[in-house]
Order: structure tokens, then C-alpha cells, then sequence
């Protein structure tokens, strides 16, 4: 999946701003993130601030998530920080992060995995794209893996609570049980056979 942006880098921001709104990201000054607005294609169709995103409106915007293996098959996931609004103390998929406006897919992963884990050394094999859709969003989230020996990864204490490799029964024996987050075991369940080929 790419993002395909429109011809002279700026899509409509949604939603329209007012004569009186000094904040778009074209006057400067605002620090709230913008993310794009897309088609489940990738076409860039407008542009949002997080808060309007996460409102409940459901407008299409892209993430990512990177799933990291180990050679012995066990998967890396992070638990999100004790400060978090949604799911605090959870287990969840090693790296996830919102795309910010005007980047790639590849740039935003690469900027989520070394802001949460330090982690840049790596070669990402893309897995899939899916819509997926909570009460408050609707993301169009783009799964890579990574598989190695010898990953160094230093969890950001300002971004996670911990991080460790599980293993497959582990992760088996917990599902349901509230360890880890929704999103975690429906994405799990759908990438695991594609994942454990890469062995």
C-alpha cells in the first residue's frame, strides 16, 4: 500500500475550516498532529487533526503496525503506558503508530519503531493492508513483519511500559482474558500463518 497524495501537497482539510481559523496547517502555529484522510486505495482525499479522527465522525486514515519475530518464533509486543486514555497496561502489537500528513507508509514506520523502540535496523516485509473500525475511529492499518537474531530494542519509557518476546503458547493462553488488546488478537488471528512462514 502507498498513499498517493494530491498534486501540490495539500488535500482539503476536513473539516472545512472557518474564515475566522488561524490553525490549518498552512498558517503555521499548530501543534496538534495532522493525519491524512484516505480511500481504502490510498488515495489522499482530505486532511484532519487527530482530535477530529478520533471524534467518532470514523473518517479513513492510515496506521501502521510492525510485527518483530525472532528466530526461535517468538513475537515481540509492547505494553502500551500506564498514561495512555485507551487501554493502559495493555499487550499490544510491537509498533503501531498513526501516518502523519504528508508521509509515506515506509516513513511513518520506520519513525514509530524508533520513537517506541529505538529500533531502524531492520528490513520490513509488508503483510497486508485492512480496514479496521472501533467506536471512536476508522483506520486503514498497514502490517509489516520484521524477523531477525540479533534485534536491539529499548522500549522509550515516555511511549511504553515494557516490551518483551512471547511465545506462541503464551500469547495462546492469554487470549481473551483481557491481556492484551482487541485489536491485537483480531490482527493476530488474521496475519499469525503469514508471520510464522517467515521463519
Amino acid at each position: 500500500m502507498e498513499l498517493i497524495y494530491p498534486v501540490g501537497g495539500y488535500a482539503p482539510v476536513m473539516p472545512s475550516p472557518k474564515a475566522t481559523d488561524l490553525t490549518s496547517p498552512k498558517a503555521g502555529g499548530d501543534t496538534e498532529e495532522w493525519f491524512p484522510v484516505v480511500e481504502p486505495s490510498g488515495e489522499v482525499i482530505g486532511m484532519s487533526r487527530r482530535s477530529y479522527c478520533h471524534s467518532g465522525v470514523k473518517v479513513l486514515h492510515p496506521v501502521v503496525h510492525l510485527h518483530i519475530l525472532d528466530r526461535m518464533g517468538r513475537l515481540y509486543l509492547q505494553q502500551r503506558a500506564d498514561t495512555k486514555d485507551l487501554l493502559p497496561g495493555v499487550w499490544d502489537t510491537a509498533v503501531g503508530g498513526h501516518v502523519s500528513y504528508g508521509e509515506s507508509i515506509p516513513e511513518a514506520l520506520m519513525r514509530e519503531s524508533s520513537e517506541e523502540l529505538g529500533f531502524s535496523e531492520y528490513n520490513p516485509v509488508p503483510i497486508c493492508s485492512y480496514v479496521f473500525e472501533s467506536g471512536i475511529e476508522k483506520e486503514l492499518v498497514n502490517v509489516y513483519a520484521a524477523v531477525g537474531s540479533n534485534f536491539v530494542l529499548t522500549p522509550d519509557p515516555s511511549e511504553l511500559k515494557d516490551g518483551r518476546f512471547w511465545t506462541v503458547e503464551e500469547i495462546d493462553s492469554h487470549i481473551g482474558d483481557g491481556t492484551f488488546t482487541p485489536n491485537f488478537e483480531s490482527e493476530f488471528a488474521m496475519v499469525r500463518e503469514q508471520l510464522f512462514s517467515l521463519l
